[in-house]
C-alpha cells in the first residue's frame, strides 16, 4: 500500500506540505512563521536549534502542541554579521567549526573537513536539545543541504538516517530528485539511490518530491512574478507527497541587518496567505497535509 493510501488518500492524490524553514534563526523568522502557523496557511516549520532565537521558537512550539514542528539540522552558519555553532557539549566538535568556533559558511567546507562521527553526534545533540526545549519534533530536515553531499559528493545521509531511526522521525529526502537528477554525476546519483534504500530498510518515511522558489530575488523579480512562479509549481505538482520550502519572515530592521535577501523573505511570507494561491490549491484539488501524518505512519510501522 502506498503512503498516500496509508494516510487515507488515493494513490493519485497530490498532497502538499508547506514548510517554514529557519524557524528560530532570528526574531523576524519567528514572527513570520509563527503568524502563518497560527493562521493555518503553512503545514509546518523547522527550528534551527543552534541559533540565538531558537528558545522563542521552541516556546511557540511547546505552547501550541498541535503545530507540526521539526528540527532543522544545522552544520553551516552563512551570514557574516550573525553566527552560530555546535550545541554538543560532551565531546569533540573541532572538525565542525572554523577557527573562530562557528559552523562554516558553506557546505563544501563541511563536506571536506567534518568528521562523520562528530557530525552524527552533533545531529543527535541538536534533536535532544530541541526536545529538552519543549519541542515534540514531527520531522527532520537540513539547513542548506549540508548532509546531502552536493558540493563534493561526500554526504552524511547515513548518519542523518541513523538519527531519524533512533527518534522515529521522517526526513526531508525526496524519493524523486526531479530536475536535480540531470545535474548529478553518476556516482552521486548511485549513492543517492543507496541512501533511499537505506531509509526504506530503516523504516524512515520520506517525501516524493521537493520544491521551492530560489532563495534570492531573480533579476527583475517582484511579488507578482514570484506568485506566478509558485502557481506554476502548484499546477504542475505530481501525485504523491510534495514538500514546498519557504522562508516566510517579517520584514524588520533585524532581518535587513542579518541578510541581503530580506525582500524575498517578505514575498514568501505573503504567498500562501494570498487568496489567488488559496484558490489555485482549491482548483487543483491539492490536499494540504503535515509532517505529523508521516510520523504517525512511520511510528505505526509504515514503510517508504
Amino acid at each position: 500500500m502506498m503512503v498516500n493510501e496509508r494516510m487515507g488518500f488515493s494513490a493519485e492524490d497530490r498532497l502538499l506540505i508547506v514548510n517554514g524553514d529557519d524557524f528560530g534563526m532570528c526574531h523576524a523568522a519567528n514572527a513570520g512563521i509563527g503568524q502563518l502557523l497560527e493562521e493555518g496557511v503553512i503545514s509546518s516549520a523547522t527550528v534551527m536549534v543552534p541559533c540565538a532565537w531558537s528558545a522563542e521558537a521552541a516556546a511557540i512550539a511547546s505552547g501550541n502542541p498541535a503545530y507540526d514542528i521539526g528540527i532543522h539540522l544545522t552544520l553551516t552558519s552563512e551570514w557574516e554579521p550573525y553566527k552560530w555553532g555546535p550545541v554538543r557539549q560532551d565531546g569533540p566538535v573541532d572538525t565542525l567549526v572554523t577557527k573562530q568556533g562557528w559552523f562554516p559558511p558553506d557546505c563544501k567546507t563541511v563536506e571536506l573537513q567534518a568528521d562523520s562521527e562528530q557530525v552524527k553526534q552533533e545531529l543527535f545533540a541538536q534533536v535532544q536539545r530541541g526536545i529538552a526545549m519543549g519541542i515534540d519534533p514531527t520531522h527532520l530536515d537540513n539547513h542548506m543541504g549540508s548532509v546531502y553531499g552536493l558540493a563534493t559528493g561526500r554526504d552524511f545521509l547515513e548518519e542523518t538516517l541513523e538519527v531519524c531511526e533512533h527518534f522515529q522521525l521522517p526526513l526531508r529526502l525526496p524519493k524523486n530528485p526531479g530536475d536535480r537528477e540531470k545535474h548529478m554525476p553518476p556516482a552521486l546519483l548511485e549513492r543517492y539511490r543507496e541512501r533511499l534504500q537505506s531509509a526504506e530498510k530503516r523504516g524512515v518515511m520520506l517525501i516524493d518530491h521537493l520544491d521551492g522558489l530560489s532563495f534570492h530575488l531573480e533579476p527583475g523579480e517582484d511579488y507578482d512574478q514570484a506568485r506566478e512562479t509558485m502557481i506554476g509549481k502548484l499546477r504542475s505538482m505530481k501525485a504523491g507527497i510534495t514538500e514546498m520550502i519557504i522562508h516566510p519572515f517579517h520584514d524588520t530592521d533585524e532581518l535587513r541587518a542579518v541578510m541581503p535577501h530580506w525582500e524575498k523573505r517578505r514575498i514568501e511570507f505573503e504567498l500562501f496567505r494570498d487568496p489567488v494561491i488559496r484558490r489555485v490549491l482549491e482548483e487543483e484539488g491539492i490536499r494540504m497535509i503535515g509532517w505529523r501524518d508521516l510520523r504517525n505512519v512511520q511510528r505505526s510501522g509504515g514503510h517508504t
